[in-house]
């Protein structure tokens, strides 16, 4: 078969498809990655009208609580007292499923939160898992590509999802969590949440530190078995829909408590894990949960379509206080995102009700569809200006962020020290009880089973050198439920703690 060079939308023949240009191995992402721009945006209008990602999806509005005085890592004014509350939505979510697909699949879910603060909309867009399948957003829309349908049979393919794992074993650590009973949550009320990113916070006297969000269930954690999930699919296909809204509408209002780990930005540069990849945790023995506040869902929407379907979450939305970091999943997320809703929504869609901030907002767009509150009337529509009396105010003015004098350049994302996928999800693995290894392994050989096609062998041989390296006993399970006669060369590099 003769090769064809690998080209953009417009012809042009280019190189890096998957590492994203970044200001030194762990800076941030540079504007000037068209590839990557373009990828997203082409991606995130493949789909008309449902979302990409997240097509479906429960809702309900709520209030933040702040328990515990977290002030001195951050100014925003959200944390600003103990009692201060702030109402607020959360959106959950599946992942790769459509609008009509059953809540009870096995999938990561969605965990999406506005706060709606006196300095704007604060979204936190995560998920039920602390980790994620890649570390760099141009392998986005080629991954979610291998969740959906096969574009010649229309049928979902086991062959593709492990072909792309297998080929990227970065994966390894979100793959094992999908694949466990958590991948099978029982409902939206029984699982944890994660912003997954890592933030910034600011502190009063301009101090950065790095930050990672959770959100633990007071429900308590409740999985379905595959047995289960299955079972449900064939009952009611909207489980988790049902449940959040019966159990809010009863007045069983589900709570969670928000947590962080912070870590000082100088230890940033020298610890032994990049804390921007998401696709490794921040060890809690180094860097313990600090409690935060209570999230209570307390009211249903009066109607879906109007907040559920319509609401909008960008993880670009931050406030005063809070930053960004060079998690480069993150920087991705902060383009693709708000230009998903744009596409979507149309350009006006923070006008929408549930995604309106409550408090004055005062810019210069204006037109665009669907523009419902005056376009600005007979006021100016630019900046500056001699007749209006907006003005910048200085104190919002972030601190410079301190970059290494690095090269700009396409750097590999698995690059030495960037390349271990396997301790992690090993020790997650040994973390299980028996019962929740067994379930694992009967997971993944359920899963794995559905690879077809001249590649079968290929690709089932590649995932079980990824799964030997994690932990031979997760290994030498997954091959006996296969039965797949094993290679020792499979089992090079794997360890038993």
């Amino acid at each position: 078969m003769a090769q064809e060079k690998l080209t953009t939308a417009s012809g042009r023949p280019y190189t890096e498809h998957e590492d994203s240009q970044t200001v030194g191995p762990r800076g941030p992402i540079l504007l000037q990655d068209y590839i990557l721009h373009e990828k997203m945006a082409h991606f995130n209008r493949e789909r008309i009208p449902e979302r990409v990602v997240h097509a479906k999806g429960s809702g309900a509005y709520g209030t933040f609580t702040v328990t515990h005085d977290i002030t001195k890592y951050t100014r925003a004014k959200i944390f600003g007292e103990v009692g201060k509350q702030t109402p607020m939505f959360l959106r959950f979510s599946t992942v790769g499923g459509e609008k009509g697909s059953a809540d009870s699949e096995r999938d990561p879910r969605g965990f999406a939160l506005k706060f709606y603060t006196e300095d704007g909309n604060w979204d936190l867009v995560g998920n039920n898992t602390p980790v994620f399948f890649i570390k760099d957003p141009k392998k986005f829309s080629d991954f979610i590509h291998t969740q959906k349908r096969d574009p010649q049979t229309n049928l979902k393919s086991p062959t593709m999802m492990w072909d792309f794992w297998s080929l990227n074993p970065e994966s390894l650590h979100q793959v094992i969590i999908l694949m466990s009973d958590r991948g099978t949550p029982y409902g939206y009320r029984h699982m944890h949440g994660f912003g997954s990113h890592t933030f910034s916070f600011i502190n009063k006297d301009n101090e950065r530190f790095y930050v990672k969000f959770h959100f633990l269930t007071a429900q308590g954690i409740k999985n379905f078995t595959d047995a289960e999930a299955a079972e449900m699919k064939s009952k009611d296909m909207d489980f988790a829909q049902r449940d959040l809204f019966e159990n809010i509408q009863n007045g069983n209002f589900p709570k969670w408590s928000m947590k962080i780990q912070v870590m000082p930005e100088a230890e940033s540069k020298t610890y032994n894990i990049n804390p921007f990849d998401l696709t490794k945790v921040w060890p809690h023995a180094d860097y313990p949960l600090i409690d935060v506040g209570e999230i209570e869902l307390n009211r249903n929407p009066d109607n879906y379509f109007a907040d559920v379907e319509q609401s909008a979450f960008a993880p670009a939305h931050v406030i005063d206080g809070i930053g960004y970091s060079p998690d480069k999943m993150l920087q991705g997320r902060l383009l693709s995102y708000p230009d998903a809703h744009r596409y979507r929504l149309g350009a006006n869609y923070e006008q929408i009700p549930v995604n309106r901030c409550p408090f004055a907002v005062r810019n210069y767009q204006r037109d665009g569809q669907m523009r419902v509150d005056g376009n600005g009337g007979s006021t100016p529509n630019y900046f500056p200006n001699s007749f209006d009396n907006v003005v910048v105010d200085q104190s919002y003015k972030e601190p410079a962020w301190e970059l290494d004098s690095l090269v700009a350049d396409w750097y590999d994302r698995n690059a030495e020290g960037e390349n271990d996928h396997y301790t992690q999800p090993g020790n997650l693995f040994r973390l299980m009880d028996d019962e929740a290894k067994r379930n694992t392994i009967h997971n993944i050989v359920g899963a794995m089973s559905g690879i077809a096609g001249p590649k079968r062998n290929e690709i089932i041989n590649r995932q079980l050198c990824h799964w030997f390296r994690a932990d031979i006993s997760l290994g030498m399970g997954i091959a006996q439920g296969l039965q797949i006669q094993i290679d020792p060369a499979m089992m090079s590099g794997g360890h038993q703690k």
